[in-house]
């Protein structure tokens, strides 16, 4: 048996080395017997046969002209590129970290009598994936929570402030030069928006182009990302400040209904502020070159909203699987997204392999298991979001991805939690910091969100980055990886 899967284990790669070398393969015998044939010929025959075209004065020239025309018609039909500048982290103070003791205490004290609502929180917490180090904002400290308005914009202007504030000194990008700007929030939405709160504090020019984006959950960097990309292709040497954030504050919820009581499980504080550009002077400096942004949105959101998790028995034991639904829909979202973006990035052996199972499933058998393409051969890292255990085990599950390529998403949420949007800035940040990402590298962001929605955000590696000196994980990155088992006992 083992044979078998050696032997199965070189075909394929044969098969993918002739496959995505074809061209080569058939091209250079081909050019070879040219070149051979050239120096046979010797230069008196060469002359006699340029003579024989009969090319006039006139046919060269239009010639000429045509090449030039053609050139300029493929050079202003390319997109502009875009550029990746860099990104900073707001990474939480000490003294908001929420332990797993501290946490629970506030459960039991927060839900008196409500043993049962206490006991999920415990069941949740234990097998999450979170670590000790996780961070709450100060008004979900107090007992009891003082969810207020102004606690909230409070929160905002911290996480917000203190990440476009890290990027700004990294960059040396002065506020005035910023021409776009975009900030995402899914579930906090204040009027004045965050948007304007931003504008307002660093004095940004009156003719800037403000976005606020809201109610598009996790997934929304990968959206965002995507409109200033759409921006930067129509306005040329420009800059684009897009900020991924979720304020906890406003949305802790203190009743006793267990779906409603997920969230507080798993939701940490986060925000990643990134500067985005079309300058070509930028490309010198610039990490990362924006290759691919592809946006799928599958099920409904009545469907998706439905409790993650189930229980088992009358008794009120807590099941920890996820609901198959749910996990239905996700898996739809992401083969949906794969074939939008497969033709883009996948060499061409797995292009084949993947449209001879599509048509198989389609004329021969319907039960025919979809093949997944090897997405290995295409990208050198993966930033899955990190929303939860059970989403990075389903995923490493389904793209036959190794423990090193999903270390990032379960180390950030080991050390941050859920932070929502900005975790698959905090997953890019993990993989520089442990010196990975080399030239040329590419990186495959996957963020999943409400509704239900699969996004992706495909980067290039422009430079060999050095291990950053102030980012999230400056304090604590020499010990992770770390085990993470798969039940805590609380």
């Amino acid at each position: 048996m083992e044979t078998n899967s050696v032997r199965l284990k070189y075909v394929k790669l044969g098969y993918t080395y002739l496959v995505n070398h074809f061209l080569s393969l058939i091209l250079v015998p081909i050019m070879a017997g040219i070149v051979v044939e050239i120096f046979r010929a010797g230069p008196e025959e060469i002359i006699s046969f340029v003579k024989s075209l009969q090319l006039g004065m006139l046919q060269i020239m239009c010639s000429f002209f045509l090449i030039i025309f053609v050139s300029t018609v493929y050079y202003m039909s390319k997109p502009r590129p875009i550029y990746l500048v860099d990104y900073a982290m707001f990474k939480p103070p000490y003294i908001f970290r929420v332990p797993f003791a501290t946490f629970m205490e506030h459960n039991r004290l927060n839900l008196k009598g409500e043993q049962k609502a206490v006991e999920f929180q415990m069941r949740i917490l234990e097998r999450s994936g979170l670590g000790e180090e996780t961070c709450l904002p100060p008004a979900i400290h107090y007992l009891n929570p003082n969810p207020t308005m102004e606690a909230a914009r409070g929160e905002a202007e911290m996480v917000i402030f203190s990440a476009v504030d890290n990027l700004l000194q990294k960059t040396g990008v002065k506020p005035k030069d910023i021409d776009i700007l975009i900030v995402n929030c899914s579930l906090f939405s204040p009027t004045p928006s965050l948007s304007a709160m931003v504008v307002n504090k660093y004095k940004l020019r009156s003719n800037v182009k403000s976005f606020n984006l809201g109610g598009m959950g996790c997934s929304a960097s990968p959206i965002s990302i995507d409109l200033a990309r759409d921006l930067l292709q129509v306005h040329p040497n420009s800059y684009a400040l897009v900020i991924s954030t979720e304020i906890i504050t406003p949305n802790y919820y203190q009743g006793k209904e267990r779906a409603m009581l997920l969230p507080n499980c798993l939701f940490r504080m986060g925000c990643g502020a990134m500067l985005l550009s079309n300058k070509r002077k930028e490309k010198k400096r610039s990490k990362y070159q924006l290759l691919h942004v592809v946006r799928t949105h599958k099920g409904s959101d009545d469907k998706a909203y439905r409790c993650v998790y189930q229980e088992e028995d009358p008794e009120g034991k807590i099941g920890i699987s996820l609901q198959k639904d749910l996990m239905a829909i996700a898996g739809e979202a992401l083969r949906s997204n794969i074939t939008t973006m497969g033709p883009l990035v996948l060499p061409t052996s797995e292009q084949l392999l993947f449209l001879f199972s599509l048509i198989g499933r389609k004329i021969i058998n319907p039960k025919w298991k979809p093949y997944i393409p090897d997405f290995k051969q295409a990208f050198e890292h993966f930033c899955i979001h990190a929303g939860g255990r059970a989403v990075i085990d389903e995923l490493q599950k389904s793209l036959q991805l190794s423990a090193q390529h999903v270390e990032a998403s379960r180390m950030t949420l080991h050390r941050f939690g859920n932070t929502s949007s900005s975790s698959l800035w905090y997953e890019l940040s993990y993989i520089e910091a442990k010196g990975r990402m080399k030239k040329g590298d590419r990186v495959w962001q996957i963020a999943f969100g409400s509704g239900f929605k699969c996004n992706s955000a495909i980067w290039k590696c422009i430079r060999t980055i050095k291990t950053p000196t102030n980012g999230p994980w400056d304090d604590c990155i020499d010990r992770y990886p770390v085990y993470i088992p798969d039940v805590v006992k609380l």
